[in-house]
This record gives structure tokens, sequence and C-alpha cells, in this order.
């Protein structure tokens, strides 16, 4: 796999990434979708260098200017609810793209810290031969990522998939690593450091999902 990590060099995504991390902050949660959305927009433009191109010619006012445009017919995918903030983000800069929503959440059939990934709604256009864009703000376990993906190519084989997420734990990387192909990029805005005995990123941010629309049942 392979991974990339936007943070590493100082830009204004730590300025955001602060911000949403920042309890006094994430009070405000029109402020807190906002930071993620920039969040987003800021990794789809770093993604959008590794796309493949084509020469186009454009007419202006006064002339013909020769430059290039996105070939890739590309696919949003986000993994509700949390991830609908950081996918506005990407819908900015990918304008053209369509657009899919899989739901996929945590079961504790006992009530306790064990659980297993389900994986329930799923609204997605065809994804072959496509480049898809998988987006959910935290990666911890993995788990999800990897059950939505296997439901989401079962019969379709996108040209090529990105997993993108604002914050991850070395745990869940470890877990992609194992379980998707090598040639899946993996795209992390920050990397945090453990997960606790509840399978939460530490030092993290807490429920992005809550954080971003209001406490569930």
């Amino acid at each position: 796999m392979h991974i990339h990590y936007i943070s590493e060099e100082n830009s204004i995504l730590n300025h955001f990434l602060a911000q949403i991390r920042d309890v006094s902050i994430q009070k405000d949660s029109m402020r807190f979708r906002k930071n993620i959305e920039r969040i987003g927009e800021i990794m789809a433009y770093e993604l959008s260098k590794t796309l493949e191109y084509k020469s186009i010619q454009v007419q202006t006012p006064l002339g013909i200017k020769n430059t290039t445009q996105i070939s890739d017919n590309v696919v949003l995918c986000s993994i509700l609810r949390a991830g609908l903030a950081l996918h506005t983000g990407f819908m900015n800069i990918f304008d053209a793209a369509d657009n899919g929503f899989v739901s996929a959440y945590r079961y504790h059939p006992n009530n306790d810290t064990e659980f297993e990934i389900r994986v329930e709604y799923q609204a997605a256009p065809n994804l072959e031969n496509k480049t898809l864009i998988l987006i959910d703000p935290m990666l911890a376990t993995g788990q999800s990522i990897v059950a939505v993906l296997h439901k989401l190519h079962l019969e379709q084989k996108p040209k090529e998939i990105h997993v993108a997420v604002a914050i991850a734990a070395p745990e869940g990387i470890q877990f992609l690593e194992e379980n998707l192909p090598g040639n899946v990029h993996l795209w992390v805005a920050a990397l945090d450091e453990k997960l606790n005995e509840k399978n939460y990123i530490l030092p993290g941010l807490g429920d992005a999902g809550d954080l971003a629309y209001g406490i569930k049942l």
C-alpha cells in the first residue's frame, strides 16, 4: 500500500487539524464541519497531483491556451455519516466527480468492547475502471474501510483506489496494509499515537459524526 502523510510538512492543514481537536472550538458544530471540509479540500488538492491528465486547448477572449485537465473518471464515496463534511471538501475540488455513499457502523452484540462492522445502505455509481476515492475522517481499527471496499467492488473493479482519512491510528494502517491490495493509496492528514482499550484513537478528537451532526441514539 502506498501511504501519503500530508501533515509532515507545515501548512495551513495543521492549523485546521488543531482546531478540530480543540475541545473549546469543537462546541461550534458548524465550525467543526467547515474545518473538516477545508481539510478535505487540501487533501483533494494533494491527491490530484497523482492523477492522470490530458492535454487540451482552451479558447480565451484573446487566443488559444494549451493546458491540461484530469482524464481520470473520479468517483467520491464517503462512509455515512461522519464522512459527509470531508466528502464536501473533496467535492469542492473534484466538482465533476460522481458520488456514492455507504453506511457502516460498529455493532456490539454483547454490549461490550467486542464489535463487528455492519455495512447496510449503499448508493454508488458504476465503479468499473474508474478512480475510486473512499472518504472517512477517522481510521481507527480499519475494519469499516475494508468492509466497505469489499462491498463496493465485489463485481466492479476500479482502475485505482484511494482512501482518504483525516486522522489515523497505526493499528488501522497496519490492518489496511494486511487486508487491501498493495496498489491502494492511503492519504493521511494526521497520524496519531495509538488506539485505546475501546478502539478509539488517542489523542484523536472524539466522535467526528457526533461533533459534526449531533449525538445519535
